[in-house]
């Protein structure tokens, strides 16, 4: 049986094994709030819902609790902490089934 992991709570180093790159994938296809550690030391909380890697300057954009857009290069960006709650947590087809599973099994037949 596969277990779903969540990146919720995760807090990674760029350059420990992974890059800023593959984290702003990541924040990109999470579900939840993530902050912006930028290399200033601020911190911006909000929602990834753009990036581009393939362009002279990479840039990520996301929007804060306001609903506010900020772009952030990936030039001044320290790191992404995923500090939000995982709104699809548990939610795969997989986990649904799972459920679904013991229920149709003490259902009585039709």
């Amino acid at each position: 049986m596969m277990v779903e992991r969540s990146l919720e709570g995760w807090s990674p180093t760029i350059g420990g094994g992974v890059t800023l790159h593959e984290v702003v994938d990541l924040a990109f296809d999470y579900r939840g709030d993530v902050t912006i550690v930028r290399s200033d030391g601020t911190e911006v909380i909000g929602y990834v819902y753009n990036r581009n890697r393939d362009v002279p300057e990479p840039f990520l954009q996301l929007f804060d609790p306001t609903g506010a857009s900020h772009t952030f290069r990936y030039a001044e960006v320290r790191t992404v902490r995923f500090t939000g709650r995982d709104t699809a947590a548990g939610k795969s087809y997989e986990a649904w089934l799972r459920r679904k599973t013991p229920a149709e099994e003490s259902a009585p037949p039709a």
